[in-house]
């Protein structure tokens, strides 16, 4: 793992942390194959319940490296290929499909600007803890480009066609309690207990019923775009599976007891 991205398991949780302070997050080539790798590590791993995705220093993470990006431009123009943009399809695109189609929760704890890509890895999220001086920012037209990183699909799911048009067609910083009102934000905590109440989220995530989470993960999206007929069909296909789980009948168990059920992710 390279020493850009930090990848921590301990109680069924997955931490994984953008570590370019100095560069506030920047995705260079390095940065981003660690992510990708590190997501699908976490996803595959059946010992991980749950992913806290974060940054440290001011930032989450401010989108593509610009610097390497120009360098990459260059390098085309004088070699006569399109390599540049190729990152999409190696980079962004397994990285959203790993947050995203995992059979497990991921909480981003957003510490800082999430710009770009990085917003988008957070949209991707299952759930946002914010910290009150963060704030997001599509950038994506600032530089003449359209939306990656899943943002034409998450962002309009989390704040309706409209709003999302208007982030994208005039990018500019969303702060933390606006960005709660719009529907981005789940939660806004102080600066200072954002690192604390995120791992407090996602820790909660990792003790609960895993296969329920899966579950439900899989319905949002597949409901999203489907008749109410077919919604309902996924829900009782998926019902009849998480039914059959073992934490269902541990949860029946201890409410009859009238005890906290203690959820194996089975």
């Amino acid at each position: 793992m390279a020493d850009s991205v930090l990848y921590e398991v301990t109680d069924g949780l997955a931490t994984i942390t953008l570590n370019r302070p100095d560069a506030m997050n920047a995705l260079n080539t390095d940065t981003k194959a660690a992510l990708r790798d590190a997501l699908q590590r976490a996803g595959a791993d059946p010992a991980v319940r749950a992913v806290l995705l974060t940054g440290t220093g001011r930032a989450f993470c401010v989108g593509q490296d610009l610097k390497e990006h120009v360098e990459s431009l260059a390098a085309d123009r004088e070699n006569g290929t399109r390599l540049t943009m190729t990152t999409v399809e190696e980079h962004y695109n397994p990285i959203v499909t790993a947050i995203a189609g995992m059979p497990k929760p991921v909480v981003a704890g957003v510490n800082g600007v999430a710009a770009g890509a990085g917003a988008g890895f957070a949209f991707a999220a299952d759930y946002r803890v914010v910290a009150d001086t963060a704030a997001f920012n599509t950038s994506f037209a600032g530089v003449a480009l359209t939306a990656d990183s899943g943002v034409s699909w998450t962002l309009p799911r989390l704040v309706g066609h409209s709003r999302a048009s208007d982030l994208l067609l005039f990018p500019r910083a969303v702060p933390a309690q606006e960005a709660y009102e719009l529907g981005i934000a789940n939660r806004v905590v102080p600066a200072a207990e954002l690192a604390a109440e995120a791992e407090a989220v996602a820790r909660r995530l990792a003790e609960g019923p895993t296969a329920a989470y899966a579950a439900i993960k899989e319905s949002l999206a597949y409901g999203a775009g489907r008749p109410l007929a077919e919604a309902l069909a996924k829900e009782d296909e998926l019902q009849g599976r998480a039914g059959a789980s073992e934490d269902h009948a541990i949860a029946v168990d201890a409410f009859l007891k009238k005890e906290k059920p203690r959820f194996v992710g089975r």
